[in-house]
């Protein structure tokens, strides 16, 4: 029989032993007396099943025999050892049936039970891990590691060790009814095949490696295009990204081509020692009937255990590749659940208790890469209650003060602290559940206006979502669709213009309720008018609120009761609006530029709608 290829993935060393273990305490789950029960009777109803299995050879070689000799026997014995015969293989399928049945509760539990439990240690990753990663490989390493577990499962478990009972029992039979000899080529044969199967899958892994990897780079590219497609329509690259998507799928024709050649030196080479095994006991078997030592029954039934095992066992080379993928794909989602992470709640960790929600940054150093600081000593606090914006130029480290108020990544120096408490020794749900922020890169689920607003607070009621829009400015401009807020908002909000989707996320932080607010350019991808009135919006939100604004333009932070000004990873500058103006120095310059700018684009726009009256 041909065998199939299948592709397994591996990157690192591999311990087959070791992933195995990892699986069992899912097959054995504590505290779930009902899984383990089921478990015990479908191992006893396998051994049962392969029991019957081999008995029925026995039955139809007994009716070979009374056929072939006294005939006033024929009428009755015959068909009581055909009954038997159907009787038999009926059984032997119906326990494999409902060996199935009962254990398919385990292997879907387990498999949901891996499956939940990565999926969650994924989102307690830190932001560096996912940073560093490309989501559709890790998406395709969870997909294939729980198909692989499905596999193992009903494969493993209920053809690999079977076949292995079934093969002692046949050859325990051969031994005992026809000598040594039978039960040594029978043996002798199976041996080879598997030593076969084994080294040549060995000496295959490469290139179905190879064959997995490319395939897993082609998905990645293919994901990453099509998930960036208004930038590729932006630069009209559509070619380009064709070109790339096809170098990967060149690389996987080269691999799959090499899998397939070396797939079929594997079916030869299983065919020839089937064959030569079959040979030698038809042979020995048929010398025994002219002998007279053997009866033609003993023929059939030699006959009939070697198909009924070389069957399986031709198949056994299909499933030793399944489960070595399997293995691989497993060991690689294990390996997600393995990473450590980079941010862990302290054992003692308490949760945040807000008393007015201050904030303060205690001579905070920090770099993503330690050969490049990003934060040098910076210090301030922020009252609370009071509003504080941060400004400066791009890279100067502004949203990096953000991402360590929510502890996605931990200082290098320095203490950051809400009331009084340092943020590495309280929980980070309590820490995520005090703060609310309105992002500048605004990223929405492909789902509806609803769900993204309800994000929030997904226990909300309509009446307090639609509150929330209609303080973002954005219930008027919903309810005007035809769908209303059951409109989709498609792949990461795309068919939204920027300032719809930023004000989603204002009105999804304004659900949300926290003691502290974060804006980080919250208004940056909005017009002069909707600024405005969002600005007002916010105003309204952060109004007794512990406010942080991260922002570029400086006319949404002219009434913070503090302004940091920040360069280069240190504060060269703190006030408010008019003290800094009084400084005559770097926000001083920055506000006169913005002016102008602001004032040319009033400009324009005066001459557009002048223009667009004569037109009329």
């Amino acid at each position: 029989m041909r065998q199939f290829d299948r592709t397994p993935e591996h990157k690192g060393p591999r311990n087959d032993l070791k992933t195995i273990r990892s699986l069992l305490p899912y097959l054995w789950p504590k505290n779930a007396l009902e899984l383990r029960v089921r478990v015990v009777i479908a191992l006893l109803l396998l051994v049962a099943s392969k029991a019957v299995n081999v008995v029925v050879p026995l039955f139809y070689k007994e009716a070979v025999d009374i056929l072939g000799g006294d005939k006033a026997a024929v009428v009755v014995v015959p068909i009581a050892l055909l009954i038997g015969y159907g009787i038999a293989r009926t059984l032997a399928l119906a326990f494999g049936e409902w060996r199935d049945a009962v254990f398919a509760k385990v292997a879907q539990r387990a498999i949901r039970t891996v499956a939940l439990k990565t999926f969650r240690h994924l989102h307690a990753l830190s932001m560096r891990f996912h940073l560093e990663r490309q989501t559709g490989g890790v998406s395709r390493a969870i997909e294939r590691g729980t198909s692989g577990i499905d596999f193992l499962l009903n494969f493993m478990l209920f053809s690999v060790l079977p076949t292995l009972l079934e093969i002692g029992l046949v050859s325990a039979i051969l031994w005992n009814l026809y000598g040594f000899s039978y039960a040594f080529v029978t043996f002798a044969t199976i041996v080879g095949y598997i030593v076969w199967t084994l080294a040549i899958t060995e000496w295959r892994i490469k290139y179905r490696r190879a064959m997995n990897e490319t395939d897993s780079k082609a998905n990645t590219k293919a994901i990453d295009s099509l998930l960036n497609f208004e930038t590729v329509k932006y630069f009209s690259n559509e070619e380009h990204e064709a070109r790339r998507y096809d170098d990967s799928l060149i690389a996987y024709e080269s691999a799959a081509i090499k899998s397939k050649t070396t797939l079929s030196t594997l079916n030869i080479g299983q065919s020839v020692i089937i064959s030569l095994g079959v040979i030698i006991l038809m042979i020995m078997a048929g010398n025994g009937v002219v002998a007279g030592t053997m009866t033609v029954g003993d023929f059939v039934l030699v006959n009939s255990y070697l198909i009924q095992l070389f069957l399986p066992l031709t198949f056994l080379g299909f499933v030793y590749r399944e489960i070595k993928r399997s293995l691989t794909d497993m060991e690689s989602m294990f390996q997600l659940l393995n990473q450590n992470a980079e941010i862990e709640n302290s054992p003692d960790a308490t949760e945040l208790k807000i008393d007015g929600g201050e904030v303060v940054f205690e001579n905070v150093e920090f770099g993503y890469d330690p050969r490049r600081p990003i934060l040098k000593g910076v210090s301030f606090s922020v009252p609370a209650g009071k509003t504080i914006a941060i400004v400066g130029s791009t890279g100067a480290g502004k949203s990096t003060i953000s991402r360590l108020l929510f502890r996605f990544y931990d200082i290098g120096g320095g203490k950051v602290t809400i009331d009084g408490q340092d943020l590495r020794e309280v929980t980070q749900k309590s820490l995520r559940a005090a703060i609310g922020i309105v992002p500048q890169d605004t990223v929405l689920f492909n789902d509806t206006i609803y769900y993204n607003i309800a994000y929030g607070r997904p226990t909300a009621t309509k009446e307090e979502v639609e509150r929330a829009a209609d303080l973002a400015r954005i219930h008027d401009f919903v309810v005007g669709l035809p769908d209303g807020y059951e409109t989709s908002v498609g792949e990461r909000g795309l068919k939204l213009s920027g300032g719809e989707k930023q004000r989603v996320a204002i009105a999804r932080t304004i659900l949300k309720n926290p003691n502290i607010l974060l804006f980080d350019e919250a208004t940056s991808a909005l017009d002069s008018k909707t600024e405005k009135e969002i600005q007002q919006s916010l105003d309204e939100v952060s109004s007794g609120r512990t406010t942080i604004i991260i922002a570029h333009r400086l006319s949404t932070v002219v009434d913070a009761d503090e302004i940091l000004v920040l360069d280069e990873g240190r504060i060269v500058e703190r006030g408010n609006h008019q003290e800094l103006l009084a400084l005559n120095a770097r926000y001083a310059d920055a506000w006169q530029r913005q002016q102008e700018t602001a004032k040319a684009r009033d400009v324009l726009e005066k001459v557009e709608k002048e223009a667009i009256l004569v037109a009329e």
